[in-house]
């Protein structure tokens, strides 16, 4: 039986102490809250951290609420996976969002995750999330090294590869992306607001534009009236298995059925969400109503399937996983359309 290492449990009573005890106490602590993904990590000593501080008695960060000017959503980052999913405002509002949450592994751990840890889920690998003998026996990785003296460690997955591989399995961060979100962070010297496009990075250990002392506190939707959207997601089992592909796709029609924007997103295929920018140029401008638009449609999936170049560190084999990428886009589409 895998066991959590020791650690002492810290818990402030507003989020200033938060990121004061953060600051304080530096690398030697993490943040926790609902714990469904350190707790594991941790257990293969991914992660050893002296003190966790929890989050789970600030209200603040357990709220859904309209933004100032009413223009959108605040999000905190405390609200679980489950509220996220259920709550009418979001459903009605932002139904990507919802089904993306409602996908994320089974009831239980989504009654405890939350939406702001699975927003900056650690990056995943098979040659990574292993125990730490296993690991050990290997020699390790580029990700996880358990020296700063330690010598030759590869990125087992393209060992001539400089940077880790190391893949985003966010089910909700693709959705975030399309939707133009910002995220609230916060440290000791203040706050930073940090577009969802800019907030991660395609590098498997560097993967957020997030020091180690910030604290995502809220996350902003604004209200995209007029939008269609959708989320779907490919994984082994339908309860509990990480994305293997994630697609999340908005769009904007006038009356006649011409698309006017376009956001495709793809997640799961590489260490961040990636856009299809040169794909929703081939939708915007044109009918998707019309006699004709389904070959618009294949062929924005086929130029969206070029960014994916999945690599062999996660389930299901690669040439599936990137054929997978053209049907899932088109019948994301599709389900918008509908």
């Amino acid at each position: 039986m895998l066991r959590l290492p020791p650690f002492e449990y810290q818990a402030p009573n507003s989020i200033a102490e938060a990121v004061a005890m953060k600051a304080e106490c530096g690398d030697s602590a993490m943040f926790v809250s609902g714990g469904t993904d350190l707790f594991p990590n941790m257990k293969r000593r991914q992660f050893t951290p002296k003190i966790l501080i929890g989050l789970r008695k600030l209200s603040e960060l357990r709220s859904i609420s309209l933004d100032d000017s009413g223009n959108g959503l605040m999000i905190g980052s405390g609200v679980s996976l489950s509220e996220v999913a259920e709550h009418p405002e979001i459903l009605n509002n932002f139904p990507a969002l919802a089904k993306a949450a409602s996908l994320v592994s089974a009831p239980q751990l989504r009654n405890m995750g939350t939406i702001g840890g699975n927003l900056c889920l650690d990056t995943r690998c098979n040659y990574y999330n292993q125990t730490f003998q296993w690991r050990k026996s290997l020699g390790f990785c580029l990700k996880k090294t358990e020296s700063p003296m330690q010598n030759g460690a590869i990125c087992w997955v393209a060992r001539s590869s400089p940077k880790c591989l190391a893949v985003s399995s966010s089910d909700c961060a693709p959705v975030m992306v399309a939707l133009d979100t910002e995220f609230h962070l916060m440290n000791s010297d203040g706050k930073r607001i940090v577009p969802a496009g800019e907030f991660y990075k395609n590098d498997g250990m560097d993967f957020l534009n997030k020091t180690p002392d910030e604290l995502l506190v809220s996350i902003h939707l604004p209200f995209h009236e007029g939008w269609r959207m959708n989320y779907r997601k490919l994984s082994r089992r339908d309860a509990i298995d990480f994305p293997v592909l994630g697609v999340a796709v908005a769009l904007r029609l006038d009356t006649s059925g011409n698309c006017m924007e376009a956001r495709i997103v793809l997640g799961a295929v590489a260490s961040c969400p990636l856009r299809a920018f040169e794909a929703e140029k081939l939708l915007v401008g044109g009918s998707l109503t019309a006699e004709g638009s389904l070959t618009r449609i294949e062929n924005t999936a086929q130029v969206a399937a070029k960014l994916a170049k999945p690599m062999d560190n996660t389930d299901m084999t690669l040439g599936f996983r990137k054929k997978m990428v053209t049907q899932f886009v088109a019948e994301t589409i599709k389900e918008v359309l509908k």
